[in-house]
């Protein structure tokens, strides 16, 4: 029997998982969605108990501290000491424990900020990442070295995703989220020129489930979108306020960070292991987390 334990696993990539497995589950696997509530993971002796009471035998690693780029150009410090100690806490208690994997989530902002496009899993050590958030860029990165040192001492198949920007249902709705709403004028942070990729994020958890079940390999893999998928902020926001039926104006506030400009990723090595993987259109995904938000808004985080 598989015991999956999912640390982070009530956020908003832990939520897709749940509902990913709630209508395909194995029965030769069991998952357990871990929370804060059920440890404080800078904490090792916390982290140890955790692992202890679930006994896993795989780990999907989602917990982080997180937060937008108004939020990471503020706290470098602390993203990058608390995610440090999350991190090498869950590393090595799923070693001592004996889990047989470990899939870890980074993301595409570790990448260098001087850097060629598209970006791809060899580049992720070439360079400084954006000087807004190198605190976390630098804590994920350590990730990837730290797999490859559990691989070159232990054998150990420790792994990571890089996902583009993820959206969905039970995203965090706060103020400070990388893509803000406001009520009568829509205010978008910065010129709305910027451009992301976005993924789904019932898409992401269908394919971080591959992953722990098929991908092989200690190197990263970027999951994302196709590189024609890029949207602009600007046209985020139109397809948010679409999907709100919202009839006010579109401000783009040019006083706030742009952040980076761009960071197109390749998703080709994905591509060459699951060329027909279907992404969910944008402005379907868009609806749905949108739908999802209205019903439940008296108890979405925000």
């Amino acid at each position: 029997m598989k015991k999956v334990l999912v640390t982070g696993g009530t956020g908003l990539v832990g939520k897709a998982l749940e509902a990913v497995i709630k209508n395909h589950a194995p029965t030769d696997e069991e998952w357990y969605f871990a929370g804060s509530k059920d440890a404080d993971l800078t904490n090792l002796a916390a982290t140890q108990a955790l692992f202890a009471r679930e006994k896993p035998t795989h780990v999907i690693h989602l917990a982080a501290m997180v937060g937008g780029l108004f939020h990471n150009m503020n706290n470098n410090l602390d993203f990058l000491r608390n995610n440090l100690l999350i991190n090498d806490n869950v590393l090595q208690t799923a070693h001592e424990q004996g889990c047989i994997k470990v899939v870890s989530c980074l993301s595409t902002c570790i990448f260098p900020d001087k850097t060629i496009y598209p970006i791809d899993e060899t580049m992720v050590h070439n360079g400084p990442p954006h000087p807004s958030n190198y605190g976390y860029s630098y804590a994920k990165r350590l990730i990837d070295v730290q797999n490859h040192a559990y691989h070159d001492k232990y054998g150990r198949q420790y792994t990571s995703v890089i996902p583009c920007n993820i959206f969905g249902p039970h995203d965090n709705y706060k103020p400070e989220s990388d893509v803000p709403e406001s009520e009568k004028v829509f205010t978008v942070f910065g010129s709305g020129k910027p451009l992301r990729q976005f993924v789904y994020s019932l898409d992401l958890a269908e394919l971080m489930i591959w992953v722990l079940r098929s991908y092989d390999s200690v190197e990263p893999i970027i999951l994302s979108v196709d590189e024609a998928q890029e949207v602009t902020i600007y046209e985020v926001a139109q397809a948010i306020a679409k999907a709100f039926d919202f009839k006010g104006k579109l401000v783009c506030d040019t006083s706030k960070a742009d952040g980076q400009y761009k960071k197109t990723a390749s998703n080709a090595k994905l591509r060459s292991l699951l060329p027909d993987f279907a992404f969910t259109e944008f402005e379907t995904a868009i609806e749905t987390s949108v739908r999802w938000y209205k019903d439940n808004y008296d108890h979405a985080r925000k």
